[in-house]
């Protein structure tokens, strides 16, 4: 019988490979979700530097769902004043549903290309 997390990082390790495929020179958009938070940045791998950040804690917004939508919206906006158009998804452990996809949704809605 498998526990949770050697289901998750399998997950995570599944999705890490298909992201290191598809980046070929693009950064990356990197989610991390808490219990309470969402966090999002734009991540340029071939430098080793973050070029946009936004997280949840400086949006007071409505339900959770809507705080992530903010923040997808957020970092897009910081992304694309920061020269980046298109982006790699990287979802990590997390399963593309409720706070993810919400976010993902509205990174897309404000210009960014995944």
């Amino acid at each position: 019988m498998s526990t949770g997390n050697e289901t998750s990082t399998r997950r995570k390790l599944r999705n890490r490979s298909k992201v290191r495929v598809a980046a070929a020179g693009r950064p990356r958009l990197s989610i991390y979700r808490s219990s309470k938070y969402i966090y999002a940045q734009i991540i340029d791998d071939t430098v080793g530097k973050t070029l946009a950040q936004f997280g949840s804690k400086a949006v007071k917004v409505g339900n959770k769902t809507e705080s992530a939508a903010a923040v997808g919206k957020a970092v897009a906006e910081a992304a694309i004043a920061a020269g980046v158009k298109q982006v790699v998804f990287d979802r990590g452990q997390y399963r593309y549903h409720g706070r993810v996809k919400a976010l993902a949704d509205a990174a897309r809605e404000a210009g960014l290309d995944f």
